[in-house]
């Protein structure tokens, strides 16, 4: 995972007002220290405050040669237009902070708001706000208001932070024919500075049979007291142990911060296993996001899904509609970390599909399975070569029957933007906008920092389409 945030504080205003009179500068500084605190993000202060562009520009040189990620321009007083002139061409992530008047009669001791205001309507001449957008806060440091909405920010920016840069293995490559996932690495380079590094099935299975196995008898050992063994048997239960050990090698030694694994069809033929209990492994106990079928925008949904939450989710279809009741199935027959089971557990069962209606039956273990616990949930995907973002809310909820084995749970309370949504919305949104079929469940509602990451990261989301029982053209 990358380094956390950085902020960079550059503080203005013309010595005709009085922000150090009324302690606007150290009342912002403390109100920001403390959210920062909470969030583990550094802040860089410019040490002069700029009276005009030349001024700006160093006091931007001097937090961006600290790594600040993003510039926080607060007005203690009235600035000058060509400070934000000047700082709003520079095309990194960027702020504007007006407080209030500290009274409302006599002479004027701030004029923030005019000067905010003045700011974003120059940005708005000299910069690209799609791809480059800047974002205003109006308000005191001490309003849950203006704290939630710089929270939102921060998360939104670690998140983009968090992919940025960051380094995938694609393992065996995609599944077969499954065409939606397809996406150039050349795309997700150019798009966010991602490198994939791309290698056969035998760079996995080489190192499962290295493993030593006093080293494999340890980690399965671990593996067996997280959750209940059930009809395993301990031939595979031992290649789970080498395959969890191989990836965490393979993600150690090229300093990998996600992977995206073809889990079948060639691992059943060599060493005739399936990994999902190792995906669950890496996700559960390391942290590691592991994508199956080689989903790489899963890996990066994945990555993203990690920074918001500080916990890897749950890479899932969207399995099965209940028409009559109104809920859906998300549910997956593969990997997925163990922390969102219901009081029943997780236990360790052989995949139930793969080798199914064959003469050896469905013995190519092991996967974890669980229902996860009622609770609001989020699902997501990053989509169409990283350019769109699918975001729905919901809430899980217990029932019977719990529905197919392996990671799953029944959702329904749907909502696009906040805005409610039926069953038949979610399917239209879905199959308008032609969505892949891996989605991530995180557990709580994260829309307001999706939709802020998204705008940071020049990403446009997937809005709700309504149901209609005619052909919609042109979706």
């Amino acid at each position: 995972m990358r380094n956390n945030l950085s902020i960079g504080v550059i503080q203005a205003s013309l010595p005709s007002y009085f922000p150090d009179e009324h302690r606007v500068f150290e009342d912002c500084q403390a109100g920001l220290q403390k959210l920062c605190d909470a969030q583990g993000i550094r802040i860089v202060v410019a040490p002069d405050r700029p009276m005009n562009g030349s001024e700006a520009r160093k006091a931007a040189e001097f937090c961006l040669a600290d790594g600040a990620d993003f510039l926080l321009l607060i007005h203690g007083g009235f600035t000058m237009g060509d400070v934000a002139h000047t700082l709003a061409t520079i095309p990194v992530p960027m702020g504007v902070w007006a407080t209030p008047e500290p009274t409302l009669d006599g002479d004027i001791q701030l004029n923030n708001f005019v000067s905010l205001n003045m700011t974003m309507s120059i940005a708005k001449k000299v910069r690209d706000l799609q791809k480059n957008p800047i974002q205003w806060y109006f308000g005191a440091a001490d309003r849950p208001k203006i704290q939630a909405r710089f929270t939102n920010t921060f998360r939104a920016l670690s998140i983009l932070k968090a992919i940025t840069g960051s380094r995938i293995a694609l393992i065996g490559g995609l599944a077969p024919t499954f065409y939606n996932m397809e996406v150039s690495s050349n795309t997700l380079k150019r798009r966010f500075g991602i490198d994939v590094e791309a290698s056969e099935i035998v760079e996995l299975t080489s190192r499962m049979a290295a493993i030593d196995a006093s080293r494999a008898s340890a980690e399965l050992e671990k593996i067996r007291a997280a959750a209940r063994v059930d009809g395993v048997t301990d031939e595979q239960m031992d290649l789970s142990a080498r395959a969890a050990l191989a990836l965490r090698d393979i993600c150690a030694d090229g300093q990998f911060d996600a992977l995206a694994v073809s889990d079948w069809p060639a691992l059943q033929v060599d060493p005739g296993q399936h990994p999902g209990a190792a995906f669950t492994w890496l996700e559960e106990v390391d942290g590691i996001p592991v994508a199956s079928e080689g989903d790489l925008l899963g890996a990066v949904t994945q990555l993203a899904a990690k920074s918001m939450t500080g916990k890897v989710g749950y890479l899932l279809d969207m399995t099965e509609p209940d028409l009559e009741q109104g809920d859906l199935l998300m549910w997956h027959g593969g990997g997925g970390p163990l922390y969102l089971a219901d009081d029943a557990g997780a236990k360790w069962i052989n995949h139930p599909m793969i080798g199914r209606g064959t003469e050896e039956g469905a013995c190519y273990g092991t996967i974890s399975d669980l229902v996860f616990r009622d609770g609001p949930v989020t699902a997501m995907r990053i989509s169409d070569d990283a350019t769109t973002m699918f975001d729905m809310e919901a809430r899980v909820v217990g029932r019977a029957p719990s529905g197919y084995s392996g990671c799953r749970g029944w959702l329904r309370g749907f909502s696009f933007a906040r805005e409610p949504a039926s069953l038949d919305d979610v399917m239209a949104t879905v199959m308008g906008h032609g969505v892949e079929h891996h989605f991530v469940l995180v557990p709580g509602h994260h829309h307001e920092v999706l939709a802020e990451f998204a705008a940071w990261a020049d990403i446009s989301p997937l809005g709700r389409l309504t149901a209609r029982n005619h052909l919609d053209p042109g979706l």
